[in-house]
């Protein structure tokens, strides 16, 4: 198993780097790191923050030196396992594709030769893994995209991307939490917050989740937006070893 590299990053964090590259199996051995970190309680880390490929670990020096929170994780790693390919939630997302939600779809067709019916089936029959959060809060970094459908961000990026618009950029995939500018190209929308600082827990995922895009209509965004501010939506959440739905308690939106 790949022993990652320590390295110090100030005088109150450590990173630990796995490999140079962007690959899901070096992303789960970030996320499994992780895992082994939260389960052994270690005295002195304050907090995690997974990456594509390190894992950045925060920790109180009045507690713990940074030289023994280098051992205590050189040793977590020695029998570390990325695990399944699959494993964690999937959180399934409703988007409605197309209509003045999807703005850049025509262009996407014409760039891949592909229908709009093709367009949203590619993008809807994936469960995209979640490498990592960042740029924004609630911001996923989603892997999985197929080669099919990718298309260059703009070259001239937007001054403003409203909350909840489902794009693309490059080899990805993602959701814009809040509104933002941006340059990915846009195919739609969710009603579902990413976001939401009203909640208990703000953030909806978690790094090492996935997301299923689930196709809806106009009429669908604007119900379930309506369902949403009445706090009785529930997100269907799945498990992906087992197959079953877990639907999220409705006080959380």
């Amino acid at each position: 198993m790949p022993i990652p590299k320590i390295l110090p990053a100030g005088d109150r964090a450590l990173v630990a780097e796995f490999g140079d590259s962007i690959q899901e199996e070096t992303n789960d051995l970030v996320h499994a790191l992780e895992q082994k970190i939260e389960q052994g309680h270690i005295s002195g880390i304050t907090e995690t923050v997974p990456t594509f490929r390190s894992l950045l670990i925060y920790y109180d020096p009045s507690v713990i030196s940074g030289n023994k929170l280098r051992e205590s994780v050189l040793s977590l790693c020695e029998h570390l396992e990325s695990g399944k390919k699959e494993k964690g939630r999937i959180l399934e997302i409703p988007c409605c594709y197309g209509s003045h939600f999807g703005k850049d779809l025509p262009d996407l067709m014409e760039y891949t030769d592909l229908t709009m019916e093709e367009i949203i089936s590619i993008h809807s029959s994936v469960n995209y893994k979640i490498y990592m959060l960042g740029f924004l809060p609630g911001f996923v970094y989603l892997g999985g995209l197929d080669k099919r459908i990718e298309m260059p961000r703009l070259k001239t990026p937007r001054t403003k991307i409203p909350k909840g618009a489902v794009g693309i950029g490059g080899n990805q995939t993602g959701v814009y939490p809040l509104d933002s500018p941006g340059g990915w190209r846009l195919i739609g929308s969710t009603p579902v917050d990413f976001y939401d600082p009203s909640r208990e827990e703000p953030v909806l995922c978690r790094a090492g989740d996935y997301i299923r895009f689930v196709p809806i209509t106009s009429c669908d965004y604007y119900d379930i937006r309506q369902m949403i501010q009445r706090g009785t939506y529930q997100l269907s959440i799945r498990s992906c070893t087992d197959g079953s739905n877990h639907p999220a308690p409705s006080s959380s939106f």
